[in-house]
């Protein structure tokens, strides 16, 4: 963990003294399994720079074990910090052992999909499957964790109020689960002995917000709060444990609500590190949920969401490929970095500085080194180019949408530059 530690500590341009502070008080995780020595070292913190997971795996109708490993190249590639296996196919296992030993970043699971996995019929899950499947999981070496261990029976009337109920899958599994036995959530009632598993491997928890709002309507409501009320005590058992834990946050938020949801998760949560899906703050463009929850995501940040959950444009539709992953990153990475800029992070505007910098001086390869996505920003000044009259000087001293004659950057150049003279002259 010093290691580790010192690691974050480079990373974020923050002395190791500060790092460890906040390790000490739950306000800063380094998921790491002790199974899996070599994975990068990543503090997840409102104080430090605001990271984003991508998910993958498979599905029962759809993906393998060579299409999620390539879509675990590509959300590397793209520049996730964390990623999480959400597989549910027959595969699942196999699935994640060879995501764990081809990820060089932390590896999120949630183990209540696999343990389905292992019965006929929801009813004939047990508590003692849901344990197994944590520990199995953990010595293999997953790093974090989502348990939806706050969702309890005295939840369910509000959620039957809603638009769209429980649209979590943990979530709805729980709720069915509980419904037909008549009894707890077996995670709440069995969290002493999920807490010890994760100490021994040293497994973050990522508490599962089972009740997350799944659209606008449903939004703040009192299924949410009720379950973040419970969310809020198991992070102190977490604390008191010596497990490291942060919390999952919505959903489906609008805009105006954010901010307050942000304080409040802060607040109740003793300020555990928070994982937001999106949020996604309009519930008409599916096919663009990429966008709006990047709009969300921002705005979260900004107000101290420390982790964000990438949302592809194939949610609500069907099981992203490669290409959304690629998108949907790139989409929640600059969201990331504008939340970094507006706080202040340390360094975090260099990059937009030097790109400023390459702009001016119309070193257009400069620039496409310098931006997220030098391969895209690349290709379509190339395609620009193709597109347009042939210039003199091959287009290098401005962009196809101006031409040379109305180029603001080059006029502004050599007006400045030509007062600058003038003023040398003539003093």
């Amino acid at each position: 963990m010093i290691k580790a530690l010192e690691s974050v500590a480079e990373a974020e341009f923050l002395p190791p003294e500060f790092i460890r502070g906040e390790v000490a008080a739950g306000r800063v995780v380094i998921p790491g399994n002790r199974n899996r020595p070599s994975v990068r070292a990543l503090g997840v913190g409102r104080a430090l720079r605001t990271k984003i997971n991508v998910n993958l795996g498979n599905s029962p109708l759809a993906g393998h074990t060579g299409t999620e490993l390539a879509k675990l190249r590509c959300a590397v590639n793209a520049g996730a910090d964390t990623v999480m296996d959400l597989s549910t196919g027959s595969d699942a296992d196999e699935i994640r052992r060879r995501i764990l030993d081809a990820s060089p970043v932390p590896v999120g699971t949630v183990p209540i999909y696999q343990a389905v996995g292992m019965v006929d019929e929801i009813a004939d899950l047990t508590p003692e499957h849901l344990i197994q499947v944590i520990e199995h999981q953990a010595r293999q070496g997953v790093d974090f964790m989502t348990i939806h261990a706050g969702l309890l029976r005295a939840q369910l009337p509000a959620a039957k109020r809603r638009l769209l109920g429980i649209v979590s899958r943990g979530g709805s599994i729980l709720a069915q689960w509980m419904s037909i036995h008549g009894r707890e959530n077996p995670l709440f009632e069995r969290f002493d002995r999920v807490l010890d598993i994760c100490r021994e491997h040293e497994v973050t928890i990522s508490l599962g917000d089972g009740m997350r709002p799944g659209c606008l309507a449903d939004a703040s409501d009192e299924a949410q709060f009720a379950e973040l009320d419970v969310l809020g005590r198991l992070v102190s058992r977490c604390h008191e444990a010596g497990v490291q834990v942060m919390v999952e946050g919505p959903g489906h938020i609008p805009l105006h609500q954010i901010e307050m949801n942000m304080k409040r998760a802060e607040s109740i949560c003793h300020g555990a590190p928070f994982y937001i899906l999106g949020p996604v703050v309009a519930d008409c463009a599916p096919g663009y949920d990429h966008i709006s929850s990047a709009i969300g995501a921002a705005l979260g940040a900004y107000h101290g969401a420390a982790l964000l959950c990438c949302v592809t444009r194939t949610e609500h539709i069907g099981l992203p490929g490669c290409a959304d992953i690629h998108e949907g990153a790139m989409a929640f990475r600059l969201a990331a970095h504008a939340a970094d800029v507006a706080l202040g992070r340390p360094g975090a505007r260099d990059r937009d500085d030097a790109v400023s910098a390459a702009r001016r001086d119309f070193d257009w390869e400069r620039q496409f080194e310098l931006s997220l996505d030098p391969e895209l920003s690349r290709r379509m000044r190339e395609e620009a180019l193709r597109q347009s009259a042939p210039a003199p000087d091959g287009g290098t001293g401005f962009c196809t949408m101006c031409g040379p004659k109305y180029c603001a950057m080059r006029i502004s150049n050599e007006t400045l530059h030509e007062d600058a003279s003038t003023r040398a002259v003539n003093p």
